[in-house]
């Protein structure tokens, strides 16, 4: 596995987020302003791209927040995942980060409790889909 960053959104992010988020779980806001804010990761295994995720500065000083993790389904399973959360930790440690927000799909919130996140505030709707901000300091 070989892991890429970027600071611009490259196409192999964009494809991997369309198939999970929008044609897999049917978001149709998955592309934002922030992705040109965000440092992008790109997971590629024999030069083919399989999982995503970005990482950009919160509003407070030393904050970080993670977020649009996907693995392209064929891939699950394997830790991919959690490689990819903790390359985006080892980056914002390196600049400065304190600590790491996400706001994960509450279907997931296991998996990051696995990390070291811990949920905070209440349940919101993202498009249908219940979600959870959660954090872990660095």
């Amino acid at each position: 596995m070989t892991i890429k960053t970027y600071t611009a959104l490259p196409d192999e992010a964009v494809k991997i987020r369309t198939e999970v988020f929008m044609d897999e779980q049917g978001f149709r806001q998955e592309f934002d302003e922030t992705d040109k804010l965000a440092v992008h990761f790109v997971m590629f295994e024999d030069e083919k791209p399989i999982a995503t995720c970005r990482v950009f500065k919160g509003e407070t000083d030393g904050s970080y927040i993670l977020g649009r993790l996907a693995v392209v389904k064929s891939c699950r399973g394997r830790s991919l995942g959690s490689e990819l959360v903790k390359s985006t930790q080892e980056y914002a440690r390196s600049s400065g980060g304190k600590s790491i927000s996400l706001h994960a799909q509450c279907a997931a919130e296991r998996f990051y409790s696995a990390l070291g996140f811990e949920r905070f505030g209440e349940e919101d709707d993202d498009e249908g889909c219940p979600h959870i901000w959660m954090k872990k300091e660095l």
